[in-house]
């Protein structure tokens, strides 16, 4: 693999599908466990869903107006050819199984939509759910992608997450285990982490047999209780010189294996608290390739073990 610097989704889904591909994100209604009192209230403490829904994705439009104008904007915007629909706002598998296999095979409808990312958390899969998508699996192209957030227990307490690493382990076990394509999404720089300890929770990412991973740089978002907290109290975020460099590192431990489909997190500038980077997407995402191609690295260089070796021991927070 010492062809390329890190394992970029966008070349992954051009290879696949041969052509430009666009995610179109919608919104289908759901809420989530720890908003409905179900494991707990008030969310994730970093939860503004507005402040990665796009505008077209508001539950005020239908799943099938989202897609037609998600799809209108993307050949406009990109060029794009083909798509996949992206149930992102919340737990987009907590349903009865029934409703959500009606969900999706209306998503999969439109004659440019060549498959499905649904987004949920690790506490809202049973085997009657994992079945069910595993069967459209063989007749689409589907990714089941887990908010895995911080691999220490104490990390998902301290923001309300509701479940433990433990939940997220299994729930990735299981999907593997009945075929599914699985995304995880990691959060780095929550307060009480040091920067060590999520560097070294690489050796835990590297084990749980990811296809894909998104990588988000901890950013605060207006009318959340995380903002709250930084306004009463506030914390170090990563600058962006200093995400550059440990966003770096951070790859050249994950498993060369593992596609990057994210390299930070954003949000829109009239939501955004901190951190202001003031950078375009390309400037982010080709700082950040220009310097590992100056400093001659790329991910994976640093990985002494196959994926499967045995889960480290890692320093509690």
């Amino acid at each position: 693999m010492a062809n390329f610097i890190y394992n970029a989704y966008g070349r992954y889904l051009q290879e696949k599908f041969g052509t430009r591909v666009h995610k179109v994100s919608v919104h289908a209604g759901f809420t989530c466990p720890n908003r409905d009192g179900t494991v707990a209230r008030g969310g994730c403490t970093y939860c503004n869903i507005v402040s990665f829904t796009p505008e077209n994705a508001r539950p005020r439009y239908s799943v099938s107006d989202q897609i037609e104008k998600g799809i209108a904007f993307l050949k406009l915007r990109f060029a794009a050819k083909k798509f996949l629909v992206y149930f992102q706002p919340y737990s987009n598998t907590y349903a009865p199984v029934e409703h959500l296999e009606v969900l999706f095979r209306d998503a999969l409808r439109h004659p440019e939509v060549v498959g499905l990312s649904i987004g949920t958390r690790p506490d809202c899969m049973d085997d009657e759910k994992f079945a069910m998508l595993a069967e459209l699996a063989q007749e689409t192209d589907l990714t089941l992608e887990f908010g895995i957030e911080s691999v220490y227990d104490e990390t998902l307490r301290l923001i309300n997450r509701g479940h433990d690493f433990a939940c997220t382990r299994n729930a990735v076990r299981r999907a593997k285990a009945f075929g599914l394509h699985v995304t995880g999404h990691t959060i780095l720089g929550f307060p009480n982490e040091t920067r060590e300890q999520m560097l070294a929770s690489t050796e835990v990412i590297n084990t749980l047999g990811l296809d894909i991973l998104k990588i988000h740089n901890l950013h605060v978002v207006r009318h959340t209780e995380l903002a709250r907290q930084y306004e009463r109290q506030p914390f170090q975020l990563f600058t962006f010189e200093e995400w550059r460099d440990f966003v770096i590192r951070y790859l050249e431990r994950l498993s060369p294996e593992i596609i990057i489909e994210r390299l930070y997190g954003d949000a829109p500038a009239e939501l955004l608290l901190a951190p202001r980077w003031n950078l375009s997407r390309a400037e982010i995402v080709q700082g950040i390739e220009k310097e590992m191609q100056r400093r001659k690295t790329h991910q994976g260089r640093l990985v002494q073990h196959s994926p499967s070796y045995a889960p480290a021991v890692l320093p509690q927070t």
